[in-house]
């Protein structure tokens, strides 16, 4: 597949980087040569040095006839512009991302997509989405949700309480069928496991099952569910904004910022919402104290700076609030801020990325859905007739290490996947793999 991407920002060279791992053949434009001579050198991609918004530029890279275009600098006109002209030349989908909330509206997408504009994407409203479902569930790390809830996938970190730990895999799976573990992040590594894998603390694991056996995981992993009411939220970020206008009403809400400007300028971007604002500074615990942090449920941090949503995460479960949540936007970060006590990590990169990667995999996006976490993917990818992974029951498809099928929805209904299981096209399929193994999977199913 061709593909061209518009700026090499973080957004950007992270697509670039994720997408050449899949074997895809990348483009990378962006006016500034330093920001793409070390992707160009250490990954398999192509670099153009040049504008996004101009013609001649973007025939040299290939946009006519590409497959997808894709523009994510940081100015939101210009994304617009490239993907109008991208269109123009021939550019098969596009894709912009942009800052104005308004161009979500319904009636806004149509008219974008009337100019050429096929998808936008937010990755502020992802990362908003993303902190509810944290909310919502507090007892779970990840919340993922196929085909309206016939299937879901639960990440759980496990404490010394867990009843699973110590124990192998095929000894928890011999005499049950109603999860499945797809998953073990151990430490700084995505294992997909296998029978004798034992289960240690610190894990954290992901089972795909279905609703009705949600609290047995919740209880086999030693978790509690507990309702969230009262919400505090350090950085008045765009993340913060928009978290403020989708929740607020089912929460109590506070923001901390530390700047005053940003301070003043709160009220009228949250609206009418039902939110506090508070001017100080959440990196001192005497600050924290006076704003009673230990009476929250929920510590949200939302700053421009990774280290120090960790770090205030970490001090706010000092002050034994119960769930924390941190923007991490340094991918180099995440596996350690996992290891650490701090919760929900929220990365808006991964997200923008999943959301892209559903694309490439030609999904519906009604009702498939894509995850891609710090070093592994989870993707739905419907059966085609005649593909491979129609041929025989699992046990005897000698499916690659690297991949394990968790679950399927058929005929509207989710199951789960064993060894004797038969695959049928049409069938809707949960597939786990390590991160630049999606395009072996691909061909699996086509």
């Amino acid at each position: 597949m061709k593909i061209v991407i518009a700026g090499a920002g973080e957004v950007g060279s992270h697509l670039a980087k994720l997408l050449s791992r899949e074997e895809q053949d990348i483009v990378l434009i962006d006016r500034d040569a330093s920001k793409l001579a070390p992707l160009d050198a250490n990954y398999n991609l192509m670099t153009l040095v040049g504008s996004p918004t101009s013609p001649r530029d973007l025939k040299t890279a290939g946009v006519t006839g590409s497959d997808l275009f894709i523009a994510v600098t940081p100015f939101e006109n210009t994304n617009m512009v490239a993907c109008e002209l991208a269109k123009k030349l021939g550019a098969q989908k596009t894709v912009a991302r942009i800052d104005n909330y308004e161009f979500l509206d319904d009636e806004n997408r149509k008219l974008f997509g009337s100019l050429g504009v096929d998808k936008l994407i937010y990755p502020e409203v992802l990362a908003a989405r993303e902190i509810c479902t944290a909310l919502k569930r507090p007892w779970v790390r990840h919340w993922l949700e196929l085909h309206h809830g016939e299937l879901i996938v639960v990440g759980v970190k496990l404490r010394s309480n867990a009843s699973l730990i110590g124990k192998k895999l095929r000894d928890i799976t011999f005499n049950q069928h109603n999860y499945h573990v797809s998953a073990i992040k151990r430490r700084h590594e995505t294992i997909i496991p296998r029978g004798d894998d034992e289960i240690m603390e610190d894990d954290i694991l992901y089972f795909t099952t279905t609703h009705q056996y949600i609290s047995e995981i919740r209880s086999i992993c030693g978790k509690r569910d507990y309702k969230i009411k009262k919400v505090m939220i350090m950085g008045g970020s765009r993340i913060a904004v928009r978290l403020v206008h989708m929740a607020s009403a089912d929460y109590d809400m506070t923001i901390i910022d530390d700047d005053i400007e940003v301070c003043r300028r709160l009220p009228h971007k949250c609206g009418n919402c039902n939110v506090r604002i508070i001017h100080g500074d959440a990196r001192n615990n005497d600050v924290l104290a006076e704003e009673n942090v230990g009476g929250m449920d929920a510590f949200v941090a939302l700053t421009d700076f990774s280290e120090t949503n960790i770090l205030a995460c970490l001090t706010a479960k000092e002050f034994h609030v119960n769930k924390t949540i941190a923007e991490v936007e340094n991918i180099q970060f995440i596996s350690e801020a996992e290891t650490l006590n701090i919760g929900t990590v929220i990365n808006k990169k991964l997200l923008a990325s999943s959301t892209i990667f559903q694309l490439l995999l030609d999904a519906d996006e009604s009702t498939s859905k894509f995850m891609a976490l710090a070093d592994a993917e989870v993707a739905e990818l419907e059966v085609r007739p005649g593909s491979k992974i129609t041929k025989a029951p699992v046990m005897n498809l000698k499916l690659s290490r690297e991949m394990t099928l968790a679950g399927l929805i058929r005929d509207g209904k989710g199951m789960l996947i064993d060894g004797r299981t038969c695959i049928r096209p049409g069938d809707h399929v949960v597939v786990f793999c390590l991160a630049g193994s999606i395009h072996k999977v691909e061909k699996l199913f086509t």
